[in-house]
């Protein structure tokens, strides 16, 4: 048989990819074995990188981890499963051992990007965190190497994220002296060292509150002008109250405003949330109705729409406790139930309500935004 002319091989080689590049990540990792021509397209970066902006937004990953029991040894996991599922049975998913992965107990889950999923391992002693990070695809087995140490206080919250200007996963951590002075500082997985970012304009309150990754961005809802280690949400005024945008390309900050509708603070702490390329800002009003702001257009100040307002009566909680999660593009939102171990999700497109308790399962759990990927980051 004549050799294959070299254009034609070329166009082959381009037709397997375009065609390789539709098929889910899992199965994509099972044909690497078909030959080594496929098994070189599959590992090549610009395939990983198609595949990647080809791959569908409808998983989720559940940071697990079960209480401590006296008579039971503490667990930390994660669970991976589509949305739907998920929001049909969220306890099959929880009790389901298909797509489990065990964690250390002091593996802390801080999110997901881009398949990657950032973990952090944290030693406390005396009020001080010794903290290193890795970076894990579950889908491929990959571990990164640990960051180096970090030692910080105990006052400090940490967000992950991707600067695509140079195809870098970083981590930022931001942390509050006794003073009340706020500093933060930034690891690049593609670098040696961390480095300091002297200033920052304000403190997130919760230490729950891991940084929203959003364009490029991390996004706190922080307090400025706190004085001390210590506040009360009834002291905090509207004038307090901020949205900070980290870049992580150009390592600076902006402050985004809240949405021009709100008048007053809310009485229990705000929250962010981020679901596909849209930011959301949820808060109670009066105690009595639960509202989410969305921002259309990321930066666009003037693009917040209020998405919803609704009753804690028709919801069926006395209070809101804490919104946990949105899904389907803002239409399906999760909430903490009456107690720890029950979810509330409200459909804003058929007005319905669906009440879940989880304490069978006898863990707690956090929702982060999950996609398959092929990832495996230099």
């Amino acid at each position: 048989m004549a050799p294959q002319h070299p254009t034609a091989a070329l166009l082959l080689c381009e037709v397997v990819m375009e065609i390789l590049s539709w098929i889910p990540a899992k199965p994509v990792t099972r044909l690497k074995l078909v030959c080594k021509s496929w098994n070189s397209i599959i590992s090549h970066p610009h395939f990983v990188k198609l595949h990647l902006h080809r791959s569908p937004n409808n998983a989720i990953l559940l940071s697990t981890r079960t209480p401590p029991f006296p008579d039971k040894e503490r667990k930390q996991g994660i669970v991976l499963s589509s949305v739907e599922p998920f929001i049909q049975n969220p306890s099959s998913t929880l009790d389901a051992q298909e797509n489990r992965h065990s964690l250390h107990v002091q593996d802390w889950v801080l999110g997901s990007c881009n398949g990657l999923v950032c973990v952090a391992h944290i030693l406390y002693k005396n009020h001080i965190c010794d903290i290193r990070f890795r970076l894990w695809n579950p889908l491929t087995g990959f571990i990164s190497g640990n960051s180096p140490c970090l030692c910080v206080n105990a006052h400090n919250v940490i967000g992950f994220g991707y600067d695509e200007s140079s195809d870098s996963y970083k981590v930022m951590t931001v942390i509050r002296d006794s003073s009340g002075t706020v500093t933060a500082q930034v690891y690049s997985f593609r670098g040696s060292s961390w480095k300091r970012v002297n200033s920052f304009p304000a403190f997130p309150f919760s230490a729950e509150d891991i940084g929203h990754f959003i364009g490029g961005t991390l996004n706190w809802l922080g307090l400025r002008n706190l004085l001390g280690d210590d506040y009360d949400w009834a002291d905090v005024t509207l004038d307090m109250l901020m949205i900070v945008s980290f870049d992580l390309k150009s390592d600076t900050h902006k402050q985004i405003l809240l949405p021009k509708g709100i008048d007053e603070i809310s009485s229990k702490d705000p929250t962010l949330g981020v679901w596909g390329n849209r930011l959301y800002l949820l808060h109670d009003y009066k105690n009595t109705h639960f509202i989410a702001w969305q921002m259309k257009e990321f930066g666009d100040e003037n693009s917040w729409t209020q998405l919803l307002k609704i009753s804690f009566h028709y919801l069926g909680v006395e209070r809101l406790l804490f919104p946990e999660f949105i899904f389907e593009n803002g239409n399906i939102f999760m909430l903490r139930g009456r107690h720890r171990f029950e979810e509330v999700f409200y459909d804003r497109r058929d007005n319905s309500v669906k009440r879940v308790n989880i304490l069978a399962n006898n863990c707690y759990f956090h929702a982060f935004d999950y996609v398959e990927s092929l990832v495996q980051p230099c």
